[in-house]
């Protein structure tokens, strides 16, 4: 299968029943990650891919679990014979004809082992080529399906159609007076719809906002580690695998480099279906929405860095409102 030993697949962390993840703080792939598995709903509409915005593209961020050592820990010309093995015809239909793998080694990457690198240093620039082209592929196909995966309408957007077309709201489209004072808290006072904007409710972008790391997990400085790794992914969108032109390269080639707002800054996630998949934040530090609710009214200061938020004179009630609004993205 799709991983080193065969025992891990792109499902076994974003289940299908699950909102494409799989409710657990970190994920466990062959190993034990430092990093909360993001769900999938609406992803291929992101500029940038996992919490600290380390790849570009959808295809580039589905080749990285395959080879990370944690996740799915095989590597590319393992990859690449199983493809010619197991779905060579269907691969052909799409993408062309297969290489001539012979003479080339059953296991080998850049990033594998020790064994794995030095028959990669061994191969060819043309036998590399071969394999990094099917290996880009598989990321493409992955992509291609993640595309297709569209986030369930949920009671707000019966609500807001009523609302912007004059209806009368009906049904579940009727917002209780806690709903409507939850959604005034976070386009108002709260300020939640400063980042939690737009259709999935996310700008897109990195913030710090004060999260504590876990004990026992290696350092995360979380955006501003991400920045080289993203420049120096030859599968980014400025190397020679890119679909379409450069012009189209304008996130990687003006993205902000070295600041110290993406000192533990993080990918403000989506809202929609939020209620329904704790634990938040990108460790699963926070076990339910109340606590996060509680996590933004405090504002604390961040362990590195500086939180971009403040705290807020929320009451009980108020805080009951946001998240009795933020269901409502949910249901």
């Amino acid at each position: 299968g799709m991983s080193g030993d065969g025992s891990v697949s792109c499902s076994t962390c974003h289940k299908i029943d699950r909102q494409f993840q799989d409710d657990l703080p970190q994920a466990v792939g062959v190993g034990h990650t430092n990093r909360r598995t993001m769900p999938l709903a609406g992803v291929a509409h992101d500029p940038w891919f996992f919490w600290d915005g380390r790849r570009d593209s959808l295809w580039a961020q589905a080749l990285t679990p395959l080879e990370n050592p944690l996740e799915q820990a095989g590597n590319r010309a393992a990859y690449a014979h199983y493809i010619k093995a197991r779905f060579g015809e269907r691969y052909e239909r799409i993408f062309g004809p297969l290489p001539d793998f012979s003479g080339m080694p059953l296991n080998a990457s850049p990033l594998g082992n020790d064994a794995e690198k030095a028959a990669w240093h061994a191969m060819s620039s043309a036998q590399r080529d071969a394999i990094n082209g099917v290996f880009v592929n598989i990321g493409k196909a992955i992509a291609a399906f993640e595309r297709s995966i569209a986030p369930a309408p949920a009671r707000f957007d019966r609500f807001a159609l009523d609302l912007a077309t004059g209806a009368e709201p009906k049904g579940d489209a009727v917002f209780s007076k806690q709903e409507i004072l939850g959604l005034k808290l976070f386009i108002g006072k709260a300020n939640c719809v400063t980042c939690h904007n737009g259709p999935r409710f996310t700008d897109n972008s990195f913030h710090n906002t004060g999260v504590p790391p876990v004990a026992g997990l290696p350092p995360d400085r979380g955006r501003i580690d991400a920045v080289h790794q993203v420049e120096a992914d030859p599968f980014n969108c400025l190397g020679a695998y890119r679909d379409g032109e450069v012009a189209a390269c304008g996130e990687l080639r003006f993205m902000v480099k070295n600041a110290p707002q993406l000192i533990r800054a993080y990918k403000t996630p989506s809202l929609r279906g939020a209620a329904t998949r704790p634990p938040y934040m990108h460790a699963g530090q926070f076990s339910s929405l109340d606590e996060v609710v509680a996590h933004y009214a405090k504002a604390a200061p961040s362990v590195e860095g500086v939180s971009e938020v403040h705290p807020l004179e929320l009451s009980d009630r108020e805080r009951a409102a946001l998240v009795a609004f933020l269901k409502t993205l949910s249901e």
